[in-house]
């Protein structure tokens, strides 16, 4: 297995992917579930990234190429998801009981586009289009389970900072990650738009 190759998978998906700041998202989002479902809805989400980013890797290329969807419409289509999600936080539409969105908030958002984003089939997609044998594939694969498992534990751990926050705190950052993912989901629609306005003015 090609060492350096891991490496270089590793850290520029972990950057990307960021599991430090996914918690005070995955928090966000399951502040109304008890222990037992958060624990669920973390291997759910993480579960559902790795399908995706392998199902890419596997086939990417094909995958697009086929649909004629280029990977700023995807840039775009994650953003305007991500942009749905933020204000339902910051507008407090999470906090309804009668909502079902938390229901299947490990998939989306958490799983897919927050997890398994833009970004992070792009790099996957590059990855395995510069790899050059076997050993290459298996060093890529390698690094993807391994960021999932770093994924997996930030978020299997987010109940300890929930016992330290309290109900109050947790309130604080619902609002704070309704901003970063407003955030996120800006940036990603204008990188979206410079590569639609770069690829046709030229």
């Amino acid at each position: 297995m090609d060492t350096k190759l891991f490496g270089a998978a590793l850290v520029t998906l972990f950057v990307i992917v960021d599991p430090p700041g996914s918690v005070p998202i995955f928090l966000a989002l399951t502040r109304s579930l008890d222990f037992r479902a958060r624990n669920k809805a973390a291997w759910q989400a993480v579960a559902l990234s790795f399908g995706v980013i392998v199902g890419f890797a596997v086939a990417g290329g094909q995958i697009l190429s086929y649909l004629g969807i280029s990977l700023p419409a995807m840039q775009a289509a994650g953003g305007l998801l991500l942009l749905l999600v933020a204000l339902e936080l910051l507008t407090g539409k999470q906090d309804d009981p009668d909502s079902s969105a938390t229901s299947n908030v490990a998939l989306v958002p958490l799983g897919t586009p927050l997890l398994a984003g833009p970004g992070a089939i792009v790099a996957t997609i590059v990855f395995v289009r510069q790899a050059g044998g076997f050993t290459d594939y298996v060093a890529i694969g390698a690094a993807i389970i391994a960021v999932h498992l770093i994924i997996f534990a930030f978020l299997r751990f987010s109940n300890v900072i929930v016992r330290v926050l309290k109900q109050g705190g947790i309130e604080v950052v619902t609002r704070i990650s309704g901003l970063l993912v407003a955030a996120i989901a800006v940036q990603l629609i204008a990188d979206a738009v410079a590569s639609f306005v770069r690829q046709y003015s030229s």
